[in-house]
């Protein structure tokens, strides 16, 4: 088992700066808008070459009947139960507080290690306030300053004495999986998705638009299956961003998208494909990503006898050139084809990594060039002597020739087009480049 650790407080106390620190990357958005982190952040640290995961969560509020506070909540007690040990972070600014006593109060409970982490301590006046939490009655008490790090070396050693070498290989190894990122526009039912596979209430759902605005790791493993699902913040047209929040948010849903290997495109079934769709498409087409889309609420369509295949046609038509794409008619709601999307999504990942043997490669794509040649330019006629596949992340062919600046789009789409219908590519795009022979 890989090695956890959460990050727990009530609100604006600097989880998410200390998060960011020691993940040396801006993961977590950080803003002084108390709840701006309201899911779990995952992110792996490593110290003294041990690795484990960090969670940062959601500001703790004991007693709130406000809806996200009522979730983050939940939020933090998921990530207490997920953990093996837990950094409760305070402030030494505002000394402890109601909401201090109270997660206190829940931490005594637990049995795992918990490190009491007073943060903003910068200077010697501030030394001698933060020795007050020591009467929280915790073992471990460190200072640092998040913003600084200072402190914050004493605190990863102990935190690193907890660690076995096998959790910490097993850190690594939770990295090296397939990722799933789950894209699509806001409410079209991403984080429903993620909780129905996983079978858990693991991200926040309300009917809220824009209630993810972090991305989230959910580390899945069922059915000998295992990967990371990676679910992110909605991703909108440019003209609705009223905050910064909601920028920084898109900018994470395209991050996500350069850490994962597939992209899962969750479509509502209602309004069809739509022009940010296409983008939200092309954009992971661009970047190399394998494709599945997904039509969800398909409950909700009336059907006649062809229904599903004249829809497919029509988003196939709207994807083009890249239609080679699986496209699965589910509903989150009924937990219609929900796995089958799983499935699709590890045969995507398996086309990515194909690699075609150089000999037959040759054999099958000098019998497409000679069944049809490229048209003849300038009087030159267009020789490909011989293909091969290049080492790189998404399947690329370089095709050698005499005249390679002379073949044009359609040529190129032909031999695309033979790659396809000789090789499984299903949903990852292809690349091809000519060489000088």
């Amino acid at each position: 088992m890989s090695y956890t650790v959460a990050i727990v407080g009530r609100p604006n106390v600097g989880k998410s700066t200390f998060f960011n620190r020691l993940l040396e990357q801006r993961k977590a958005i950080v803003d002084d808008i108390s709840g701006v982190t309201r899911d779990r952040q995952y992110g792996v640290t490593d110290w003294n070459g041990k690795s484990f995961n960090l969670i940062d969560t959601g500001g703790f509020v004991p007693v709130s009947d406000d809806i996200f506070e009522i979730e983050i909540r939940k939020q933090v007690k998921i990530a207490i139960d997920e953990a093996n040990a837990i950094i409760f972070m305070v402030d030494v600014a505002t000394g402890i507080t109601d909401l201090d006593e109270a997660m206190a109060d829940l931490l005594r409970r637990s049995s795992k290690p918990v490190f009491v982490v007073v943060n903003k301590v910068d200077n010697g006046t501030r030394e001698l306030e933060a020795t007050e939490f020591y009467s929280l009655g915790f073992e471990h008490t460190f200072f640092i300053s998040s913003i600084s790090g200072s402190g914050t070396g004493d605190l990863l050693d102990a935190v690193a004495m907890n660690i076995t070498e096998d959790a910490a290989e097993d850190t690594v190894r939770e990295n090296e999986l397939p990722k799933f990122a789950i894209i699509g526009q806001p409410n079209v039912g991403k984080s429903s998705l993620l909780n129905a596979l996983i079978g858990e209430e693991r991200t926040i759902v309300s009917d809220i638009a824009g209630t993810t605005r972090d991305t989230i790791h959910t580390h899945y493993k069922l059915f000998q299956k295992e990967f990371i699902l990676i679910d992110t913040a909605g991703i909108r047209k440019k003209s609705k961003e009223k905050d910064d929040l909601e920028f920084y948010s898109i900018i994470r849903a395209i991050k996500a998208m350069d850490e994962a290997d597939v992209c899962l495109l969750v479509l509502d079934a209602d309004k069809g494909i739509t022009a940010q769709d296409i983008t939200i498409f092309a954009l992971a087409a661009r970047k190399g990503k394998g494709i599945v889309v997904l039509v969800n609420k398909w409950d909700l369509v009336e059907k006649e006898t062809n229904t599903a295949r004249d829809y497919e046609q029509v988003l196939k038509k709207k994807m083009a050139p890249f239609s080679d794409v699986p496209i699965l008619f589910i509903s989150v709601k009924d937990k219609t084809r929900i796995f089958k999307a799983i499935e699709t999504g590890l045969q995507v990942y398996e086309n990515k990594q194909r690699r075609v043997p150089t000999s037959k490669l040759n054999d099958v794509m000098l019998k497409a060039v000679a069944n049809y040649h490229a048209p003849v330019v300038r009087g030159h006629s267009i020789k490909i002597k011989f293909v091969s596949q290049l080492p790189t992340q998404v399947p690329s062919f370089a095709f050698f020739t005499n005249f390679p600046d002379d073949i044009k789009t359609p040529y190129k789409n032909y031999l695309e087009n033979q790659l396809r219908a000789n090789f499984n590519f299903s949903g990852v795009p292809i690349r091809i480049f000519f060489r000088k022979k």
